[in-house]
């Protein structure tokens, strides 16, 4: 079972859109680095697809975000295209997320536990990802204005890259670990109605097999994580080594995003 356990609820200071429940604040609301610095909000928002109302759309664009960067692959852009957001550039940055064709072809819980931690040791061990996460630390670190990165629910590819910003910024390993695990608090209704889809479609015996690709689970982190140590060493040379992130990225990006005077 996925790791499901209490967090603490929400701050009401964090945007919360109908029409794309997983959309957040990269640092919060609350997370601080082991020193006890805060982190500077309203700079960096993840998500899920941004197939947004338009009175969702112009509270992203209120919110003064001048480029959205989106993870998925072609296939899933032209099924559920964002939606534009007025003053703000958008760009793909291909990751490969959950295959398709392997999801289509899932017989029980366990063979949907392996096809995720495949996709989770795939952010450290294909090249592709790794430039693409390379690219997308390296915007967060310079970007002048607030950005977006998403995915389709914004939990693997927008969750390894929440994942390694935190990291970077010395937040600590277990409030890291809860905002991934938040996903399942937040996105609670897009997972119910997917699942009833299963439900509908496949059987009530599918459900539970189905339910194991739609949820954050401490054990994928952890395969994506044992991955970098495996290949790298560690997280720190995964991040230097592995993704080509030379020093002054990775300051700037703790500039930008950690309140020095807190």
């Amino acid at each position: 079972m996925a790791d499901r356990r209490p967090h603490a609820p929400l701050g009401e200071e964090l945007l919360r859109l109908a029409s794309a429940d997983n959309f957040r604040d990269l640092t919060g609301p609350g997370h601080r680095t082991a020193e006890g610095r805060g982190l500077r909000p309203g700079l960096v928002y993840r998500s899920n697809e941004l197939a947004l109302t338009d009175e969702d759309a112009a509270r992203v664009a209120d919110l003064g975000v001048t480029a959205i960067l989106d993870l998925r692959h072609a296939d899933e852009i032209d099924a559920h295209p964002d939606t534009e957001v007025p003053g703000a550039a958008w760009e793909q940055l291909e990751i490969p997320g959950i295959p398709m064709e392997a999801v289509a072809s899932l017989e029980d819980p366990e063979q949907a536990d392996s096809v995720m931690h495949d996709v989770y040791r795939g952010f450290v061990r294909s090249p592709g990802a790794r430039e693409a996460f390379a690219t997308l630390l390296t915007r967060i670190a310079t970007a002048e204005a607030p950005l977006v990165f998403h995915c389709t629910a914004g939990k693997d590819r927008t969750g390894w890259a929440s994942l390694l910003a935190l990291r970077i910024c010395g937040v600590p390993d277990g409030v890291v670990l809860d905002d991934y695990l938040s996903t399942n608090n937040v996105s609670t209704r897009t997972r119910e109605k997917y699942l009833a889809l299963v439900h509908e479609h496949l059987g009530a015996d599918k459900v539970e097999v189905y339910e194991r690709v739609m949820v954050a689970d401490q054990r994928y982190l952890a395969a994506g994580l044992d991955a970098a140590a495996e290949d790298y060493g560690s997280l720190a040379s995964y991040l230097t080594a592995g993704l080509g992130l030379p020093d002054e990225t990775l300051d700037a990006l703790r500039s930008r995003l950690v309140d020095a005077a807190h």
